[in-house]
């Protein structure tokens, strides 16, 4: 599985901890971890957490990432902007039962995580990675609910299939440049050409970076 690591601007301070946190628990299961920033580099190209939502669409649906971490200062803004684009379904993340939970029942491609609420001394210790990637996804659960949990994701994909466009149009409906920011981060072009797959969007954003 390749992991597409996003911090919004409030959070950029702390990518560096965060991504080793996440690498640490998921090199040794076979996972990639391509970080995207923001890195807490001065004069580096912004994000807010509605351009999180924008990255990690073009990401996930252009296949350059299988799943995305991602969060702000309480995680519920970038878990509501990830969840405003087709083909990503991003769950709020704040400790290991969640990530467990909402890897088995609802079998998400994204977590959304508090980075400023809570995230106190040793906070990088309470990060949830191994719960989330340790046990597989979409299996159910508990036990006893193994079947409707199942069926229920199956139902929740059909609806939002209905009811949100394709993301090419959804993008071309936004602000450009707001949609242009998103991309500008230092290495979004070397990491997102190398790995994405579906060549009408990198058609779109090449012609987006111009």
């Amino acid at each position: 599985m390749r992991i597409a690591l996003i911090n919004e601007n409030s959070q950029a301070a702390k990518n560096a901890a965060i991504e080793a946190a996440l690498k640490k628990v998921v090199t040794p299961m076979g996972h990639q971890v391509d970080n995207y920033g923001m890195y807490g580099k001065e004069g580096e190209s912004q994000l807010t957490y509605v351009q999180n939502g924008i990255l990690a669409a073009i990401l996930l649906n252009s296949g350059a990432a299988d799943y995305v971490v991602t969060g702000c200062g309480t995680g519920e803004g970038a878990m509501l902007a990830l969840n405003s684009f087709p083909g990503v379904l991003c769950g709020h993340v704040v400790d290991p039962s969640d990530g467990f939970m909402f890897a088995q029942i609802n079998d998400g491609n994204a977590v959304s995580m508090p980075f400023a609420k809570g995230f106190g001394w040793g906070a990088e210790l309470n990060l949830t990675f191994e719960k989330l990637f340790g046990f597989g996804s979409g299996n159910g659960y508990p036990a006893d609910r193994v079947v409707p949990e199942q069926r229920n994701k199956k139902i929740l994909d059909a609806v939002r299939a209905h009811t949100l466009k394709d993301l090419i149009t959804c993008l071309k409906g936004i602000d450009r440049e707001l949609v242009r920011g998103a991309v500008a981060g230092e290495h979004f072009a070397e990491l997102f050409f190398a790995h994405a797959k579906d060549e009408n969007i990198i058609a779109y954003v090449r012609e987006l970076l111009g």
